[in-house]
């Protein structure tokens, strides 16, 4: 099932307690590191509103009790900020990235406007009410609130034809256009997730990136930004989404789902792990 010594990672937000998708998850990417290899838990803990310190000691308990060891030193998104800030600079300094000053309402608004918007995996693309704005380095100097967003078109230019192999769907050619103009910072979160993910992997030198099936898009995004910022390529693995008896896709809300409330109620870790699609 896996190639001897690859690097994989599980990443969750300390946004709630983890549940059945997220021990699948979990257990998936350890499966993977095969013999030989190394299993990282990271931490993605930017979004400071939401994050709690309870939850990500959950995490680290629920994840030993499915028997699960991980390589010490774990990787918190919130303390490496200074990494991502470089990032951005380095994009920043071939000309591709630009703030954006507009709300979200604004955005709305004049999607509506349009008419006829055209739609990403997020939904409708931001229309590029901000590029180029003549203005736009005194707005920022005046400190103006604004997000900073990558200009695809030019970004797209620069790096040229772009692939990546999934182990499940083979050779995938690169469309990152299909996001529009992706915000990588905003005020009050100085990164966004595609550009920390893509960070942090290179750092941690994962090799092979496994995640639901939900971010399998994301990563045509990742790899324009490993081109661009001459980092190295891992090998995906996308694995299905587990639902609920609705068909509804396991969240954060199934708290009787949860692992916690799983083992409260007197299940064993093997049949948690069971439960979970991996025994």
């Amino acid at each position: 099932m896996a190639k001897r010594g690859a690097v994989t990672r599980f990443a969750p937000s300390p946004t709630g307690l983890l549940h059945l998708g997220h021990a699948h998850s979990a257990l998936f990417a350890h499966a993977l590191a095969g013999e030989g290899g190394r299993f990282l838990l990271r931490i993605e803990d930017i979004d400071r509103g939401r994050c709690r310190p309870e939850f990500q000691a959950a995490i680290h308990e629920d994840l030993a009790w499915l028997g699960l060891r991980w390589e010490a030193g774990v990787r918190r998104q919130s303390e490496h900020m200074a990494d991502y800030a470089r990032a951005l600079d380095a994009l920043d300094g071939m000309g591709l990235v630009y703030p954006c000053f507009c709300t979200r309402a604004e955005i709305r608004a004049e999607i509506v406007r349009s008419g006829a918007a055209p739609h990403g995996p997020d939904g409708p693309l931001y229309p590029g009410t901000c590029r180029g704005l003549a203005d736009a380095a005194a707005r920022v100097a005046a400190g103006e609130s604004h997000a900073l967003r990558l200009d695809m078109g030019r970004a797209v230019a620069r790096a040229g034809p772009l692939a990546w192999h999934d182990r499940g769907r083979g050779r995938v050619a690169a469309r990152p256009e299909i996001f529009g103009d992706a915000v990588l910072a905003r005020k009050d979160t100085p990164t966004s997730y595609h550009l920390a993910v893509t960070v942090d992997d290179a750092i941690q030198g994962v090799s092979l990136v496994t995640r639901g099936a939900d971010l399998f898009q994301a990563t045509h995004v990742h790899r324009l930004l490993q081109a661009l910022l001459g980092l190295g390529v891992p090998e995906y693995r996308h694995h299905r989404l587990l639902a609920d008896d609705k068909g509804q896709r396991l969240a954060k809300r199934h708290d009787s789902l949860a692992i916690r409330r799983l083992r409260e109620r007197g299940y064993t870790a093997d049949e948690v792990r069971a439960m979970a699609g991996i025994g």
